[in-house]
């Protein structure tokens, strides 16, 4: 008999009761098609029903060895580990539901699915525990900077957050150092920035009520342009921002409404690349407005954020780190890491930004970096 028709027999016995001939009709069926992964699920299923759960694991691992990440099978997998009362059961958990499909599952699936869960939570508060206590030491002569990193390489290794890098649309420097948020220590202008929070709020509203104020949307390609990451928000009036500067020219309808903001940037070391940079604006988020994950231009500039209008709720996602905006403290971040930002309220939220050189480039690479862009045609990068 084939494998197909031992298979059919097999399932016919199964649904009679008869676990023992259903078993060994799979015995058979597997001999002659050892590499189908769901004759190995059906035997793990009549073994584990008739108490063997070793054996039944032993099926379970030739089905992975055919399908590495069939989801049932991991499932099962776990549940055999914890049967038989192996430790590894919480961590096999976490790789079954890493591979859970789209969609409502099955009751009894979804209920070992949460049970999974719970188990694979326990597994992992355990061994952040652990963790901690053998890092205390080290963790607590760290400096502020220091313990985030420290913190999130616990949490990396614990796989409670991924790793994201630097990809950057068109130009990536090498070498760079590559963090979500940067420490403040690194840049000494930032204090002075939030200390004229206030100053700037009031030039916002100035330029805001002029009759000639320039207000556009953030994003505006041509719609041929392969840039999905910006389509929900190509020319959209939801994400609009007031440009200050824009790709190294001054917006003289706006700027000469904020004479204090303008003065104050002359302070902070902005790129100068002739049709990229310097950038400064207002970014005006409407309510309920998302702005989808996405990555910038080049990794040799970094974006720094001034929270002036914040609404309750709204936040900011960089990598795996997500924080709510707040008004008068500045932030730093790498926008060539993946990003995105939501204002989930029903006002407006408003937050001044510029762009400033990677703490990393020497003056020699950033007049490199200048000369590249420019012979580039600088606007592309400015982006």
């Amino acid at each position: 008999m084939t494998a197909a028709g031992l298979q059919a027999e097999a399932d016919r016995a199964a649904a009679a009761g008869d676990v023992a001939r259903a078993r060994a009709l799979l015995e058979q069926a597997t001999g002659e098609a050892p590499d189908s992964a769901e004759l190995w699920i059906k035997l793990a299923a009549m073994r584990r029903a008739g108490g063997d759960a070793a054996g039944a694991l032993g099926a379970v691992h030739q089905a992975l060895a055919a399908q590495p990440l069939d989801f049932m099978a991991l499932l099962m997998r776990a549940s055999l580990l914890e049967r038989l009362g192996d430790a590894g059961a919480g961590e096999a958990y976490g790789r079954a539901i890493a591979q859970r499909p789209e969609g409502a599952l099955a009751p009894q699936v979804a209920a070992a699915v949460a049970h999974g869960e719970a188990l694979y939570a326990a597994h992992i508060a355990a061994n952040e525990a652990k963790l901690a206590a053998a890092m205390a030491e080290a963790e607590a002569l760290a400096a502020p900077g220091e313990a985030a990193r420290i913190a999130r390489f616990r949490s990396n290794a614990l796989r409670k957050t991924r790793v994201y890098h630097s990809e950057p649309t068109h130009f990536h420097f090498p070498g760079l150092v590559e963090r979500e948020f940067h420490d403040r220590a690194d840049f000494p202008w930032i204090a002075e920035l939030e200390a004229a929070t206030d100053s700037i709020a009031a030039e916002l509203d100035a330029v805001m009520v002029a009759e000639r104020a320039e207000l556009v949307p953030y994003i505006q390609y041509a719609e041929h342009e392969p840039l999905r990451q910006w389509r929900p928000l190509n020319h959209s009036r939801d994400w609009t921002a007031i440009h200050l500067w824009q790709n190294g020219r001054t917006i003289e309808a706006n700027a000469r409404h904020c004479p204090r903001t303008m003065k104050l940037l002359e302070r902070i070391p902005q790129p100068k690349i002739a049709g990229c940079s310097p950038n400064a604006m207002f970014s005006l988020l409407a309510p309920e407005t998302h702005i989808p994950p996405h990555v910038g231009v080049a990794n040799t500039r970094l974006v720094c954020h001034l929270p002036l209008v914040v609404p309750p709720g709204c936040w900011f996602r960089c990598g795996a780190e997500t924080r709510e905006w707040r008004r008068g403290e500045a932030f730093v971040f790498d926008d060539t890491i993946e990003h995105e930002a939501m204002n989930p309220s029903q006002a407006l939220r408003v937050v001044f930004i510029i762009d400033v050189w990677h703490p990393g480039l020497s003056p020699v690479e950033q007049a490199a970096v200048k000369a590249m862009m420019e012979a580039e045609g600088g606007a592309a990068a400015g982006l």
